[in-house]
């Protein structure tokens, strides 16, 4: 994988709706902006409970983006990752219909996992309560199928999101069969979706077990020896990244995006020096996805707070949430927790750039902070064009992370790309992607709590170059010196910040960086 900032988008969300449209705007507007993009699902259907992560057909591009010929045209101009659902697939699948109709007459009979399969003994009190949830209630939706019989299914997620036995024969061929597909497509690398809850174990959290890292193992072999690098997508404590990335190609830096905010909102590089002084180098950077703003990533972990604690205070990290909601004006509450459905305890559906208050320094900072880190920096499309929270797709939905999963015409994102913020963004992007000392030796600078110094140098000798990050948190000021044999230089990177859309609460006066 090259090392150079990734683009995270929908196809159908931007720029046009296909895939040949999308690959237009990244060979044309944004040629050379970025080495790689994460497609998120564009199997079929995009338009399911999920926005794709329940596929129907995991084999199947969803005709009205294209098909596979169109995936391997993408993928000779740029990196393509996508994703693999571990977990789950769609209640509107043809083998979850073939089991609704026969029950345990079908060929798929223990392909999706039952309460009885997990629990063939039965299920205590304390076993129910032992099963790690991402969102309220007991992960199990009851049926009656098409002939009669009540079956307990599995459902982490959504009713929609049936789990299946992804050791059952069919589970096997059924997750092999997807990975040949995108091999065969030119799709070099892949993202493990949900594969935290893959395993399930009875009187176990059934959440990132040591079962669990044990079928991690074995699915990125067979991956890898398809010519697939592998990512895992798991929010979870901090720790746990740090295992992960051990067993791995790639891992998310989900403690990166609240980090950043706290130094922000709080004034000091502490929490995030600490974090960046034994994180994992096989990182991807992010600031921003198509979930919300992880929170459990940097707090303590709520099996064992005293021997676990968190990268943060407790009173700190709800005084960061309660921040994010303040700077969207609220906006962030309506869509956070229990205010929308499908819903994540563990997260704050916002922007960031709304969760930043629209301020247009503090948000080239914080992509600023995410780019001199090691790593390679994923860019999701909204934050590309420092989206506003849309709150007319949240009320149209009443899916909370709708609220950052904005729809751009090819109209929109010409205008939106003359903004100066994106402007300076895109130069950052640039000058990541092409800088030399950003494929040499990291240096975390020693310096006061209120001041963050990152460095990359690149040779030793008259012929080194470097390129060295400072920024001062509390009057929100920073610098990007270059060295090379010519001397030292200084990058611009300064927004004037552009007036926001009227909203209860106004950001907050920038300073230039």
């Amino acid at each position: 994988m090259k090392n150079q900032v990734q683009l995270i988008t929908y196809v159908d969300r931007f720029g046009g709706g296909s895939l040949a449209d999308l690959q237009a705007l990244l060979t044309g507007p944004l040629a050379g902006v970025f080495g790689g993009v994460h497609l998120l699902p564009f199997f079929h259907a995009i338009d399911g409970a999920d926005a794709g992560f329940d596929p129907i057909d995991h084999l199947q591009v969803d005709p009205r983006l294209g098909d596979w010929g169109d995936v391997r045209s993408l993928a000779q101009q740029i990196d393509v990752m996508a994703d693999v659902i571990v977990n789950h697939m769609s209640s509107q699948s043809p083998q979850f219909q073939d089991f609704a109709a026969k029950g345990r007459a079908s060929a798929y009979d223990g392909l999706f996992l039952t309460m009885d399969a997990v629990f063939p003994q039965g299920a205590t009190e304390q076993d129910l309560l032992a099963i790690y949830r991402p969102r309220p209630g007991a992960p199990f939706t009851f049926v009656t199928l098409d002939n009669g019989e009540r079956r307990i299914l599995w459902t982490t997620f959504t009713a929609q999101q049936v789990d299946i036995d992804v050791h059952h024969p069919q589970g096997r061929a059924y997750l092999l069969a997807i990975l040949h597909q995108l091999a065969d497509a030119g799709v070099t690398m892949i993202r493990c979706d949900a594969v935290g809850y893959a395993i399930k174990k009875p009187g176990d959290s059934c959440f990132m077990m040591a079962e669990t890292f044990a079928f991690i193992d074995e699915f990125a072999a067979i991956a890898r020896g398809l010519g697939l690098q592998v990512l895992v997508e798991v929010h979870s404590h901090y720790r746990k990244q740090i295992e992960i990335a051990q067993r791995v190609d790639w891992v998310y830096d989900f403690a990166l995006p609240p980090l950043v905010l706290h130094a922000l909102f709080f004034g000091t590089a502490e929490p995030l020096k600490a974090w960046a002084l034994q994180r994992p180098a096989n990182a991807i950077t992010v600031l921003d996805t198509h979930d919300g703003i992880g929170i459990i990533d940097i707090g303590a972990d709520a099996n064992d707070r005293k021997v676990r604690p968190g990268l943060v205070p407790p009173a700190e990290l709800d005084a960061l949430v309660e921040r994010i909601h303040t700077n969207s004006a609220g906006q962030s509450r309506e869509a956070t927790g229990a205010a929308a459905s499908n819903l994540d305890l563990y997260q704050v559906n916002c922007t960031f750039y709304d969760a930043l208050g629209r301020d247009d320094s503090a948000y080239l900072i914080a992509r600023a902070i995410q780019f001199f880190l090691p790593g390679v920096p994923q860019v999701y499309y909204v934050g590309l064009l420092t989206g506003d929270n849309d709150m007319a797709l949240l009320k149209a939905s009443g899916v909370g992370r709708d609220i950052n999963r904005q729809h751009f015409s090819r109209a929109q994102i010409a205008a939106e790309l003359q903004r100066p913020v994106v402007q300076d963004l895109l130069r950052l992007i640039r000058l990541r992607n092409s800088h030399p000392a950003f494929g040499g030796r990291f240096g975390l600078i020693d310096s006061a709590d209120d001041t963050l110094s990152l460095r990359w140098q690149a040779g030793d000798g008259p012929a080194a170059c470097s390129i060295e990050l400072t920024v001062h948190l509390p009057s929100l000021s920073c610098s990007i010196t270059l060295h090379d044999a010519a001397g030292d230089s200084d990058h611009p990177l300064q927004a004037k910040q552009v007036a926001p859309a009227a909203r209860a609460s106004p950001p907050k006066p920038t300073a230039s960086c």
